[in-house]
């Protein structure tokens, strides 16, 4: 190895160097701040969790996703995680153990063992919001509602909320009879939206019947459009299917009322996540970006695994990507630059200054330009007393 070797980072793995790092933290302290006044806690989850926490309820995606190691305490197997959901669920239904609605928020760096896609790395920083302990469809409004003001605060222009209800899917695959092998290449074909793969695996299937239905969905998606062609393929499904059609189209007439700037479309496709979505799911997109800005969805089953089987919805986002992607004004850093001096007074001046602002004292080799610094103004002494001036 050589000496340049040695500073080398893994693929996917960067340092965070000023000025974005000081633009994410004040995105990531704002979205918090905003998911606190909704009333949602701040829960700070462990970085390492026991193999078994981390899986619970969720699906061979995000054990792929998973670096594993060794307890050198237990020998157990522990994972760093790389989703803070079912952390949450686990706070809720075994830590906190609290009656009624529970609200949970939390941010902080999730590893992948790789990239969800090309323009993403290994080490997104995850933020997200989860709410317990109701079934209701206001429940899942306001999860959605969260996400779409959180997504305002980071700036986004301009976008693109996708609805879909994953119990559609469920109710048509399970009426299907296909063995799990086939179950599971259909899963990844309708996640994927390979509509050829999934006319291969569909294609003798009658129109009537459910895997028929699943063919003629995955070709269905745009804006309310997409709903009306979807009643018909399901003309004469059972009633759930259509009561979840009939969730779907309430819940994106509300949204359009109070979000009239974000646009709305259905895809029957949406199924990506780790597998444990239950019903509704949506996921919000920003031009240009080819993955999810943000996405969550209804995932009941989860809490049962810890003990204390829950209603559960809510939503994650990458403060990293949004800081690339929004449009917020970025108030540039103005400090006061400070002179070398062991003037008590100068020493008082500077503590009083740094209760409201940035004040950057010179050390005795210092000969850094202070505006290479961001200083527009500085400390000099007149009168016996040290004052702040512009830097001319």
């Amino acid at each position: 190895m050589t000496v340049s070797d040695r500073w080398l980072l893994p693929d996917g793995v960067e340092d965070i160097l000023p000025p974005l790092a000081g633009q994410i933290e004040s995105l990531r302290r704002d979205v918090m701040d905003t998911c606190q006044r909704w009333g949602y806690q701040l829960v700070i989850p462990p970085l390492i969790e026991y193999l078994e926490s981390l899986f619970t309820g969720t699906g061979h995606d995000l054990e792929l996703q998973t670096f594993k190691l060794t307890d050198q305490l237990t020998g157990r197997m522990m994972g760093v995680r790389a989703d803070m959901t079912p952390q949450a669920a686990r706070i809720d239904a075994h830590t906190l153990r609290e009656d009624g609605v529970t609200r949970l928020c939390y941010a902080g760096h999730v590893l992948h063992t790789r990239p969800r896609h090309m323009l993403t790395g290994r080490t997104p920083i995850q933020a997200g919001c989860e709410l317990f302990g109701s079934a209701s469809e206001s429940a899942d409004l306001e999860v959605i509602s969260l996400m779409l003001e959180a997504l305002r605060v980071a700036g986004m222009p301009r976008i693109h909320l996708d609805l879909a209800h994953v119990a559609i899917y469920e109710s048509l695959i399970g009426d299907a009879g296909f063995d799990r092998d086939t179950e599971d290449r259909i899963f990844d074909a309708m996640a994927r939206k390979s509509v050829p793969e999934l006319d291969e695996l569909l294609g003798g299937c009658a129109a009537d019947s459910a895997g028929g239905r699943l063919r003629e969905l995955a070709r269905i998606s745009g804006g309310p459009e997409a709903l009306t062609e979807a009643r018909k393929v399901l003309q004469g499904a059972p009633d759930n299917l259509i009561r979840a059609l009939d969730q779907l189209e309430r819940v994106a007439a509300m949204l359009a009322r109070d979000f009239p700037e974000v646009g709305y479309g259905f895809d029957f496709c949406e199924l990506r996540g780790y597998n444990y979505h239950t019903g509704l799911v949506f996921a919000a997109y920003a031009p240009g970006h080819g993955d999810a800005v943000a996405k969550g969805g209804r995932y009941d089953a989860i809490g049962g695994d810890f003990g204390r089987a829950r209603p559960a919805t809510g939503f994650s986002l990458d403060i990293r990507a949004l800081v690339s992607l929004g449009q917020r004004a970025r108030k540039p850093v103005r400090a006061i630059w400070a002179p070398v001096s062991k003037d008590p007074a100068l020493a008082s001046a500077i503590a009083s200054l740094r209760l409201t602002d940035t004040v950057i004292q010179a050390l005795p080799d210092d000969e850094t330009d202070p505006a290479t610094r961001g200083c527009d103004r500085v400390l000099v002494q007149q009168g016996g007393q040290w004052v702040v001036e512009p830097i001319s």
